[in-house]
């Protein structure tokens, strides 16, 4: 018969096996009074235990994040995915908040509108030329007088302008010659260009710039020789195509533009070079006659005086060209202030209209200095030949102006012995019929 402490042994060892079996620092063996070895309970844990360990890990954090929330939160956020599942769309945190009331302005414009309204694009010419201090000068009197901003913009001449006014975006005004719409209709460049393109007023007169060496004395030497006519497609290239052309003077035309033509001329690579622009311009005021350069005459030919007009210059309009006393005769075309026709409900029409009422109604402001001399010249009620007014401009005068008066023979006859070449009282009486009609067309404004 066995004894009693074998069989205690055996159920302490039993009980101490099963009270360590998961603790990882039980010893390999556990040593009783009889002296027997027991093998320790290994340390291993079934995948079972485990899940059940790293389950009950992770839900301890979570659940006491979710009790701690009231219940009316879960209730609301379990109705904003419900209502974004539906409408398919991802809930984020910016659905808890409520949309931001929108600033309704008074004038129910937006900012752009509001800028973009008041903004005119003024297509003129290039640096150097008149028609860029023409823009710069009225962007500097009208910029801010009802929400206007008017932007200058360089040109490349009358035809391009024409074109810039027809297609390019942004475009509403442009300055162009009054020669441009007989130009571009005997070339076919544009289709029914005296219904789309309308003026505002003629500006002043361009006078026509032949500038060549001292071996030049008069505009027929220049028989084929090469003379530039400027960039093609300019106001300046398309006179100098129909003056030589009128004239019967063979040349061989160059296109470039002025800087470049005074560098080929100085080195002799041409024999002359046209510039149209209103005196005194820059580009011909900052040469010099230690150049070997000159003013070379125009006559005031018959075959020009159906689209031209006489001009001279004088030691006033260039101090370094023209000596003390003297004159040299030339001709003269006008600069006009072209719109396109736009429909009478568009915003561009009411835009240019605008413009006309504030550029007449402060006409006087231009003919002060700073200012240039042109604006001197300027008759808002002169009428061009060949050209339609737009109806604004028209109701404008209209409205408040007087009734254009004739010009007096007195007037016409001091015109012709400042401007006309040669001996005006040579001129027979049908002759000067024909350009007293032409003045009245082309008249200046006196001061």
């Amino acid at each position: 018969m066995r004894s009693p402490s074998r069989y205690l042994s055996f159920l302490s060892v039993l009980i101490v096996s099963i009270f360590f079996l998961d603790h990882p620092a039980s010893a390999q063996f556990f040593t009783f009074g009889t002296g027997d070895k027991v093998p320790a309970v290994k340390q291993k844990e079934t995948v079972k235990a485990k899940t059940v360990r790293k389950r009950v890990i992770r839900r301890k954090p979570r659940t006491a994040k979710l009790r701690a929330k009231p219940r009316v939160a879960l209730r609301t956020k379990k109705t904003q995915r419900k209502r974004a599942v539906k409408a398919k769309i991802r809930p984020t945190a910016s659905t808890t908040k409520k949309p931001r009331k929108r600033r309704v302005r008074k004038s129910g414009l937006s900012r752009s509108d509001q800028v973009n309204n008041g903004r005119v694009g003024l297509i003129s010419g290039g640096i150097g030329g008149t028609y860029i201090r023409i823009a710069t000068d009225l962007a500097s009197v009208l910029n801010g007088l009802d929400n206007m901003r008017i932007l200058p913009i360089v040109g490349q001449g009358s035809v391009q302008n024409i074109t810039d006014i027809l297609y390019l975006k942004g475009v509403d005004v442009g300055i162009v010659q009054s020669d441009v719409l007989a130009y571009i209709k005997a070339r076919g460049l544009h289709r029914n260009i005296d219904r789309r393109i309308q003026y505002i007023t003629k500006l002043y007169n361009e006078e026509f710039h032949l500038v060549g060496g001292r071996e030049i004395e008069d505009i027929r030497d220049l028989e084929g020789k090469r003379v530039n006519f400027g960039v093609a497609g300019s106001g300046t290239f398309m006179t100098a195509t129909t003056v030589f052309e009128k004239l019967g003077i063979n040349v061989i035309p160059v296109n470039h533009d002025q800087a470049l033509a005074i560098e080929k001329l100085r080195n002799g690579e041409i024999a002359a070079t046209v510039f149209v622009a209103g005196k005194p311009a820059s580009a011909v005021a900052d040469l010099k006659g230690a150049y070997g350069l000159q003013l070379i005459p125009v006559p005031y030919d018959r075959a020009l005086q159906n689209a031209y007009l006489p001009a001279r210059f004088s030691a006033e309009d260039y101090p370094e060209l023209v000596p003390n006393g003297e004159t040299i005769n030339s001709i003269a075309v006008g600069a006009v202030m072209a719109v396109y026709n736009w429909s009478s409900d568009t915003t561009r029409r009411q835009r240019v209209e605008r413009f006309v009422e504030a550029f007449f109604a402060r006409i006087k402001e231009f003919r002060v200095e700073p200012r240039h001399k042109k604006w001197r010249e300027v008759n808002l009620a002169a009428k061009l030949p060949g050209w339609k007014r737009l109806p604004a401009a028209e109701r404008w005068l209209q409205k408040n102006t007087p009734e254009v008066r004739d010009r007096l023979k007195v007037s016409f006859s001091a015109f012709l012995n400042e401007n006309a070449s040669g001996d005006a009282s040579a001129q027979t009486a049908e002759e000067r019929d024909v350009l007293f009609k032409k003045f009245l067309d082309w008249q200046k404004s006196q001061p």
